[in-house]
């Protein structure tokens, strides 16, 4: 399609958001709070969460925990299928800091991982402008999580039968 040296620019629900080439495939960014998600969104993402989480984890937890309504969900989605790629959401978990979870990608081996990752961070910088970041880490993505720049702050814990860590990212 387009240039791959510049990314395309599109407004959506009055915000600034980047297109992104990924083969044939043209991402949107999406990042909305829950109010501001379309039911469709809403399901994608749902869907996304238990294709991972639930259903390729082998893991059977609550997903639906109540914090969504108070969240960020920042998200690629597939401008055709509106299929979710890669997501994650983020909320101020009190006035100096705030918590990014339910980070996944639906295409693994393709960067979608870590470029949500990076976009999510930048995203609670501005809008939350909290003092630091923590993650709820899977302790097999301890890696993944420290190249941003967080690092383990706890010891290891079981969540739903699978090893955790806590992971801060303090910002200056």
């Amino acid at each position: 399609m387009g240039s791959k040296a510049e990314p395309l620019v599109r407004i959506f629900k009055g915000e600034t958001l980047k297109l992104c080439e990924k083969g044939d495939k043209i991402m949107h960014l999406v990042k909305n709070f829950f109010s501001q998600l379309s039911p469709a969104q809403v399901y994608h993402i749902l869907q996304a969460r238990s294709d991972i989480f639930v259903m390729e984890q082998n893991c059977v937890y609550r997903d639906i925990d109540g914090l969504d309504f108070e969240c960020i969900h920042i998200f690629f989605e597939d401008e055709n299928s509106g299929k979710v790629l890669a997501y994650l959401r983020a909320f101020r978990k009190d006035s100096d800091t705030a918590q990014i979870g339910r980070v996944l990608s639906a295409e693994h081996g393709k960067g979608l991982g870590g470029k949500i990752l990076s976009v999510g961070v930048e995203t609670v910088k501005e809008l939350f402008k909290p003092k630091s970041i923590i993650i709820e880490a899977q302790c097999y993505a301890i890696g993944y999580y420290a190249r941003e720049g967080f690092k383990v702050c706890s010891e290891e814990f079981m969540e739903d039968d699978i090893p955790h860590v806590y992971m801060k990212l303090n910002i200056e």
